[in-house]
């Protein structure tokens, strides 16, 4: 099967890292920093001291995200084998002398799968500590990766569908690619995850069912739009969509009481 470069993996996080912080969820840290225990200098302490104690901080951190985005690469790469994985092998394929970091390191790889890729590491069996990855909000759109290459892409989905609920559907296109864009993502651009963006929006996801892109009627000159698919409908809701905006951003649901009314009552009357 072949094999994800690393150093693409952590340019892709590295990446995904600014563009969160540039747009949010601010709060949500992807790589984030050292765990709660770690030493901080104290205002009290000599120079030297603070120096050496925020140089040891620093390297702390910077190990932390090494070891991140090696289980980020590692449960990619289970993931395309479809072949779950366990505490066991995790400690051994990938944390080996620094065991002791797992809680932290699992936890930040978790919230960069679900961020990026829209892939969630779900716990299947308790006793034995075995996980896989699931999609986002049931979404299986990367079932139809067949290469053993392709990036995870229901993230992107996921993302997409948030901005066509929140611009409110329909969405105009433009509107679309300006909300992509601050994620990095434009028209026409090769993108590390997704690849071409515009091919990937209008054909691959309206043939699949997962949008629909139409033209607005009377326009002059011609405009689009984008709608959420019947196989979004299907897989997902868009309550589900706004329950998952609210925890990754922090978002107070009582700020959008008006779009969550919306959202339960579209979903009562379906697509």
């Amino acid at each position: 099967m072949p094999l994800f470069q690393r150093s693409e993996l952590r340019e892709t996080e590295a990446d995904l890292q600014d563009q969160v912080q540039a747009q949010g969820p601010e709060e949500v840290q992807l790589l984030g920093a050292v765990g709660e225990g770690a030493a901080s200098p104290s205002t009290a302490s000599p120079p030297a001291a603070s120096s050496s104690a925020a140089h040891a901080d620093a390297l702390l951190e910077e190990a932390l995200n090494m070891m991140v985005a090696d289980l980020v690469w590692f449960l990619l790469l289970k993931y395309c084998a479809k072949e779950p994985t366990s505490k066991a092998e995790i400690l051994n394929m990938v944390l080996k002398d620094h065991q002791d970091h797992f809680p932290v390191v699992l936890g930040q790889a978790s919230e960069c799968m679900q961020l990026v890729f829209g892939m969630d590491v779900k716990e299947v069996d308790p006793r034995e500590h075995t996980y896989m990855l699931v999609p986002t909000l049931g979404l299986t759109c990367d079932a139809m990766l067949s290469d053993g290459q392709s990036f995870p892409k229901a993230g992107l989905l996921v993302v997409l569908l948030s901005v066509i609920l929140l611009e409110g559907e329909p969405a105009p296109e433009e509107e679309v690619w300006g909300s992509l864009s601050n994620m990095g993502v434009h028209p026409l651009r090769e993108h590390c995850i997704c690849g071409e963006p515009r091919e990937l929006l209008t054909r691959v996801w309206v043939q699949a069912g997962y949008l629909e892109y139409r033209q607005v009627p009377h326009s002059n000159p011609t405009c689009y739009e984008f709608l959420w698919g019947p196989r979004a409908h299907a897989e997902t809701s868009r309550w589900q969509v706004l329950e998952y905006l609210f925890r990754v951003n922090r978002w107070n649901p009582r700020s959008f009481l008006s779009l969550c009314a919306e959202a339960v009552s579209d979903d009562k009357e379906g697509p």
